[in-house]
């Protein structure tokens, strides 16, 4: 059965010639480099003081990335079902679409627009700003450029200031978001470079670990033990699916390389196993990282100490990696991970810019967003326009708030969505059961269902325990059943309205 090439939906072409449209050109190697550059970012480095202030157990704090680890990957192989299915631009998008119609697929990609992928997109050029500035110290959330007021928020006041730091996050998303203009081929070539690199230096940072626990004795833990304050019942399990946020942030972005799904040669075959390789070596490898942040470091510290009695806990900045590396390597340690996370950071922003711009042109092409984004470069077939926009909305959001503040935001919103789409799994091989489904997701239906509840809880836990922006993050998704109906009143045209689901109805025709 031949690969169904994606066709605009518009109809308009010239006398001559048709539109220009995205062309073929990632292989296995560029889908899984994508998968995992997407993934390694600036969480791993960050998180995990985070994660073991909420948690206060070592044991719990393991087993934080191990519960993530698992939901990622169980997500991931469900995933390549529906990747392998619709192997179309916009990736989940289309996927909630086609099960559910489009509004559902239109509430996707508004919240990938306003608070997913450029949220994520903020945060990671803010922490790259942040390790730029053990470099360069002018480099700095304090070193205040332009203050614009702290305007209320939801109820919570915003501080909406330029810094130093912001400046640099700024910058570093306008240089890529023109890179990727030049051809897919260039950012795939940035892409497999970075990812390179930084999964050798974390793989760098486990080998160190391993050394170091070798030769010294595991730090010392509480009297209680290494499962201190794990009482196996629901008010624990509630502590670690909220202590979740932050291995979960520093897990996603492993499905941005469906949203590219058009551009992948024998999708089919290809993205199903680049979802499933790539997220389990990167969940392995952040479990092996923060066994070796336990291993080098004292789980419990104070605030007020020096940089070794800080412990995980209270590294500074949440600089865990860096205290991990001085702990093992001295002085020079520090220098060289904060070069190993600024090289993460930038090429897990490649990977976003690359993949989420394909979202808002797929949108754009089913009359569900200003039609400029819905075109490509007919030089270098990329869709500029919409790279231009993700810019444009991720600069801004650097401006809204911190690292931490941008996370919270994110994950409720992501975690939402991620359940829709694996229930999507169970709805299309309901309604649509002749299909062709060249992968069909390992497990299923045990573990589709065993993510859904899991997350569902941890949704649940976001909510009592982080109500203010779990709310925010769900308003923002409810904020857009009004914008869809008004977009459709104003006379735009919206795919699939009376039903038909065309991008299934053209893989059975094939």
């Amino acid at each position: 059965m031949p690969d169904c090439t994606f066709m605009p939906t518009s109809s308009a072409t010239t006398a001559n010639a048709p539109l220009p449209d995205l062309v073929k050109g990632l292989g296995l190697v560029d889908c899984t480099n994508i998968v995992m550059g997407s993934m390694i970012g600036s969480g791993i480095f960050i998180v995990a003081a985070d994660v073991a202030r909420q948690v206060r157990s070592p044991g719990l704090f393991l087993l934080c990335w191990v519960c993530s680890g698992l939901m990622t990957v169980i997500a991931a192989v469900s995933y390549g079902e529906l990747a392998g299915m619709m192997p179309r631009a916009g990736g989940q998008y289309v996927y909630l679409r086609e099960a559910f119609g489009p509004l559902f697929g239109f509430l996707y990609g508004w919240t990938f627009f306003l608070v997913i992928q450029t949220g994520t997109l903020a945060a990671v050029g803010v922490a790259f700003g942040k390790f730029l500035g053990v470099f360069v110290p002018w480099v700095s959330a304090q070193r205040i450029l332009l203050n614009l007021g702290t305007p209320a928020v939801f109820g919570h006041p915003v501080h909406l200031a330029i810094s130093s730091q912001q400046l640099v996050a700024i910058l570093a998303l306008a240089f890529l978001s023109g890179l990727n203009v030049f051809g897919l081929r260039v950012g795939a070539w940035v892409q497999n470079i970075f990812t390179i690199l930084k999964v050798g230096a974390l793989l760098g940072l486990v080998a160190l670990g391993a050394w170091w626990a070798w030769g010294h004795s595991a730090p010392a833990t509480a009297p209680q033990g290494f499962w201190q304050g794990a009482h196996w019942d629901v008010a624990t399990l509630t502590v670690v699916c909220v202590a979740l946020v932050g291995p979960l942030f520093s897990s996603d972005a492993w499905n941005n390389i469906t949203f590219a799904g058009s551009e992948v040669i024998n999708p089919k075959r290809n993205l199903p196993l680049a979802l499933f390789v790539g997220t389990t070596a990167v969940c392995t490898i952040y479990f092996a990282c923060n066994w070796a942040y336990y291993r080098a470091l004292p789980f419990f510290g104070s605030p007020q100490g020096g940089w070794a009695e800080r412990g995980i806990q209270y590294a500074a900045e949440d600089r865990v990696a860096t205290a991990a590396m001085r702990a093992m390597l001295g002085g020079r340690g520090s220098g060289l991970m904060a070069a190993a996370i600024m090289i993460s950071t930038f090429g897990c922003m490649n990977g976003l810019v690359l993949a989420g711009a394909r979202v808002y042109y797929a949108m754009a092409k089913d009359g569900l967003f200003f039609s400029a984004v819905g075109k490509v470069n007919s030089k270098y077939h990329t869709p500029a326009v919409s790279l231009l926009v993700q810019a444009v909305w991720g600069a801004l959001l650097t401006l809204t708030g911190t690292y931490t503040e941008l996370l919270d935001y994110v994950i409720f919103a992501v975690v939402l969505f991620y359940i829709l789409t694996i229930a999507a799994i169970f709805r299309l091989r309901h309604t649509r059961p002749d299909v062709p489904r060249p992968y069909r997701a390992w497990g299923y239906p045990v573990l589709p269902l065993l993510y859904i509840a899991f997350a569902s809880f941890v949704e649940w836990a976001l909510l009592t325990h982080k109500a203010l922006r779990s709310v925010a993050g769900l308003s923002i998704v409810a904020i857009g059943i009004p914008v869809y109906y008004l977009w459709r009143r104003s006379g735009a045209r919206v795919v699939n309205e009376s039903g038909p689901n065309s991008d299934l109805e053209e893989v059975q025709s094939h």
